[in-house]
């Protein structure tokens, strides 16, 4: 039976489409994935995402155990500074993405995605050197407040100053009541929020938020929202478009991996190695110009031969364009390369563009 989360007769309440996601009972869309990505774009959406998993270092050493494990660096960072991250395996390939959170040199949160928990703490208890982590996943839910009124609608629910807390900051405090960690993170392009709190205070705050935000044109959004509009960042997702195959560098985020950091990380040294070789192969971002839609596996053909798969595509609703992202060999990847998306059968013309496809 997949597992619930803190707001699941909330969104049962509000009429949510519920799917099977991660070993999660989780919604996938309220009204329609169209209606709810533009209230994001335009407005402000609220997502529920408390199925996300927290795991934690503390104690004189935190600091130094945890950064050993992923590629950015917290030593460079302040308290009350987030990083967007890797877990790496030996090879170069990923363990997960996650995010993680200073607090103090003895107190580091990371954040994994849902389906990798428990993976990610066994590899993390096999790995990590002086603390070992602790699983603190059922301490939180977690609500995403993004959109351009994102920010106005938190602020209006707490008497916590948010002009400070800039981009990957974050800060505590209580909103509509409710103790928070106050992190403005979000997975959508947009700006905002994502609130971490007691699970017995997730439906209160979810409640307050919709309440005050009505004026706003607030929206509950699902799970298809979230991935259209990352797809037009082109944010990478777990499972789709890196895994544990794919290198950091192959993947585009080696502006994550700090090769220079003190005590370097797991997975540095295969990265050194590719980086001097270069690598034979990259993700890239394509616009669909024939009749159709790329989806997650279609094949990538060049003259008919295949040359690697759809790892996300989507029609995007902000951009209107049917567009996707895949792996591709280097020679195919510069912008303005092409090559044919196999769509049910047919060989559709497909070219590489900059990404993200969506910009203000």
């Amino acid at each position: 039976m997949a597992r619930r989360t803190p707001l699941n007769a909330a969104h049962r309440g509000l009429g949510a489409r519920m799917v099977d996601f991660a070993g999660w009972d989780m919604p996938v869309q309220y009204t329609s994935v169209i209606g709810e990505h533009e209230a994001v774009r335009n407005a402000v959406g609220l997502f529920d995402v408390s199925h996300m998993g927290e795991i934690e270092f503390s104690g004189p050493g935190a600091l130094e155990a945890a950064n050993k494990l992923i590629t950015n660096d917290l030593a460079r960072c302040a308290d009350g500074q987030a990083l967007y991250a890797g877990l790496l395996n030996d090879e170069g390939g990923f363990v997960d993405d996650v995010v993680a959170y200073r607090f103090s040199p003895e107190r580091i949160l990371i954040v994994v995605n849902a389906s990798n928990k428990d993976k990610d703490l066994a590899w993390m208890l096999s790995r990590a050197e002086g603390v070992k982590p602790v699983d603190r996943s059922d301490d939180y839910a977690q609500i995403a407040v993004q959109g351009p009124k994102a920010v106005a609608l938190v602020q209006r629910l707490t008497p916590v100053d948010l002009t400070p807390v800039g981009t990957y900051r974050f800060t505590e405090g209580s909103v509509a009541g409710v103790p928070c960690i106050i992190s403005r993170t979000g997975y959508t392009g947009e700006d905002g929020f994502e609130l971490y709190c007691a699970p017995g205070d997730a439906e209160k705050l979810w409640n307050a938020l919709l309440r005050e935000g009505e004026r706003d044109g607030v929206k509950p959004c699902g799970l298809g929202a979230r991935d259209s509009l990352r797809t037009e960042m082109k944010y990478a997702l777990y499972g789709n478009d890196i895994d544990e195959t794919h290198t950091a560098l192959e993947a585009g985020l080696g502006w994550i991996c700090k090769l220079d950091k003190a005590g370097g990380f797991i997975g540095r040294d295969a990265l050194v190695k590719q980086k001097a070789e270069g690598v034979k192969r990259k993700l890239v971002g394509f616009q669909v110009t024939g009749s159709g839609i790329a989806r997650h596996g279609y094949p990538l053909l060049k003259d008919g031969q295949r040359v690697g798969e759809v790892t996300s595509g989507t029609q995007g609703p902000s951009v209107k364009k049917p567009i996707g992202f895949g792996y591709v060999p280097v020679e195919l990847a510069a912008e303005g390369a092409t090559f044919d998306v196999e769509i049910r059968g047919r060989a559709v013309p497909a070219v590489v563009v900059k990404t993200p496809f969506w910009k203000k």
